[in-house]
């Protein structure tokens, strides 16, 4: 269970103004192929421990997930711990939280604040809503070890405020807590296309409306920009932090989501980033691309 299962989860459910149970949870009819033959540009390997060295050499890391898998947020941690071994300087940037809640996350890892409150002050069961059980090692480890953690995502309001109205809709105030205008950009078309197809699995009815299409889109950018910005930014001030960054597939596959827009932000220090998936995905609409540098089969 892959990609558009958590999408669908989350961005149709802000879109659409409603949660859709996903029924056929792929990007496309799943081809029975091992992945080194189905993924030939990228690195297949079946442990955690093989991956280590070289994504330590990276600047930012991507960690793409199944939402509700939880051998994924088990390899997750435990890539982190050995990270944190290797390196020490690292900070884990997180999907699941929205920006404006990054003060309360700073009072819990400096213990200002239990879990029980950090869960409820975040509003992470209604933000976000997959098991918390299944995040909250991560987040002790970070406070135990003293780790910065980040919260990236666009609050819930404006994604779903822009989802029907567009970005002109917002507020001055609203404009504040997200990219500049110029900074979002739609002009993808490989991933608009991914993103299309994914839309149309799944809208049961009036497929293929291109008004809605296209604030689906949208939706799924802005977060993706946001989610960048703020990861370019801390690199900026935190240069010899390395980042760890946990999202969902959809938001790393071919770079075009995350990691293209951190690229792109930060010209200069041209960071290096590497990419892997947690489980295998279900297929490869684009196989002359690499889907992730690296999946975890």
């Amino acid at each position: 269970m892959n990609y558009s299962y958590s999408f669908c989860k989350k961005i149709l459910a802000i879109s659409l103004g409603c949660c859709f149970v996903c029924a056929v949870p792929t990007y496309g009819e799943k081809v029975e192929t091992g992945c080194v033959t189905q993924f030939t540009s990228s690195q297949c390997v079946d442990s955690v421990a093989k991956v280590i060295p070289e994504l330590a050499k990276a600047d930012v890391v991507y960690l793409g997930e199944t939402h509700d898998s939880e051998k994924d947020h088990q390899n997750q941690l435990e890539i982190i711990k050995a990270l944190y071994q290797r390196r020490r300087k690292i900070a884990i940037a997180l999907e699941m939280f929205q920006r404006p809640y990054q003060e309360i996350i700073n009072q819990y890892l400096s213990g200002k604040l239990t879990e029980t409150e950090l869960v409820k002050q975040t509003e992470y069961e209604e933000r976000w809503g997959f098991p918390w059980k299944l995040y909250a090692p991560i987040l002790r480890y970070a406070k135990n070890n003293k780790i910065p953690v980040l919260a990236l995502n666009t609050p819930s309001e404006i994604s779903r405020k822009v989802s029907r109205n567009g970005l002109e809709s917002l507020t001055p105030e609203e404009r504040k807590q997200i990219p500049p205008f110029s900074e979002i950009r739609t002009d993808n078309q490989a991933y608009k296309k991914l993103i299309t197809d994914i839309f149309n699995q799944h809208q049961t009815s009036n497929p293929g409306n291109s008004k809605a299409v296209d604030r689906f889109f949208l939706t799924q950018v802005l977060w993706d920009e946001t989610m960048a910005e703020t990861i370019a930014k801390y690199i900026q001030i935190n240069p010899q932090h390395q980042i760890i960054t946990l999202a969902g597939q959809g938001h790393i596959i071919y770079g075009y989501g995350i990691p293209s827009r951190v690229q792109r932000r930060l010209p200069e220090k041209n960071p290096i980033q590497k990419t892997l998936l947690l489980s295998e995905p279900d297929n490869n609409p684009f196989p002359e691309q690499a889907i992730a540098d690296i999946i975890l089969k």
